[in-house]
């Protein structure tokens, strides 16, 4: 079996399970049937977290017997096939705690530390934009069929809707160094700047509603499965430093045209 086929029938696969991820934390969203924990990086986590883990790797498992998981609630769990699945249950649980829409399930499909698929599911508002190396980006709502996933093309900064996650850790993120600055020039000279975060913003870019996104703080299991998206809906995804990688622990997603632009505020002290 060829490796374009090996990844599409993960992708198919991908597709289906973040619907039955996303229906399990639905069970929780906006109820009051579930406690918040706080790991030890002080992010928080829900029984809708790690339930959700549990069913997509029990999925994998079965699916996939040979492929790595990696998942951001649990302990590796090891491969030999060469593919691995990096997964996140929740992404925005901070959102989905206090009942807020714009959290999603990622999946990422990684082929020798090459990001070839990913799977962006927003549960609550029944979205879903998916894309494999070299087969395009798509979107579909609701269970509709799915139409291709294009970023915009805006062509300045000036015109351009822009966003983060959440404006504290600008100030000091992980690495230590104060970004907010940064932001505050692409802010000033964006169209419109707004806190629509965590994986719906760069969900928003693919599809041509938003033309940035950016975060200082992230981890693989929120930039695998975005980065292979962005480049298949005509963007770009790179790091701070503007190199294409989802590794480098924060992330830059544009529609490509004002990349440079973006850039340009974001490397300038």
């Amino acid at each position: 079996m060829s490796r374009n086929t090996e990844i599409q029938n993960r992708l198919q696969f991908a597709v289906k399970m973040a619907e039955k991820a996303g229906e399990n934390t639905l069970k929780f969203f906006q109820k009051k049937n579930f406690d918040v924990e706080m790991k030890k990086d002080e992010s928080p986590v829900t029984v809708a977290d790690k339930s959700t883990e549990k069913l997509m790797r029990e999925m994998i498992a079965e699916a996939f017997p040979n492929d790595e998981i990696l998942g951001e609630e649990m302990p590796l769990k090891p491969g030999n096939s060469g593919f691995q699945w990096i997964l996140d249950p929740i992404d925005g649980t901070k959102a989905f705690i206090h009942g807020v829409p714009l959290y999603g399930t990622l999946v990422g499909i990684v082929f020798q530390e090459e990001a070839v698929a990913g799977v962006i599911r927003i549960p609550a508002l029944g979205e879903c934009v998916y894309a494999a190396t070299g087969s395009g980006a798509w979107y579909q709502k609701n269970g509709e069929s799915p139409v291709p996933a294009r970023v915009s093309e805006v062509k300045t900064l000036s015109e351009a809707l822009v966003l983060t996650t959440e404006e504290k850790t600008l100030y000091v993120s992980k690495c230590g160094i104060n970004r907010y600055e940064n932001w505050k020039t692409l802010m000033m000279n964006a169209r419109l700047a707004r806190n629509w975060g965590d994986c719906y913003g760069y969900m928003l870019v693919a599809t041509g509603r938003a033309e940035v996104m950016i975060d200082p703080e992230m981890s693989v299991w929120d930039t695998a499965a975005l980065m292979p998206i962005i480049l298949e809906a005509g963007g770009k995804f790179t790091d701070w430093k503007n190199v294409p990688t989802y590794q480098s622990g924060d992330s830059v997603a544009t529609n490509g045209v004002i990349h440079e632009e973006v850039m340009a505020a974001l490397i300038q002290n």
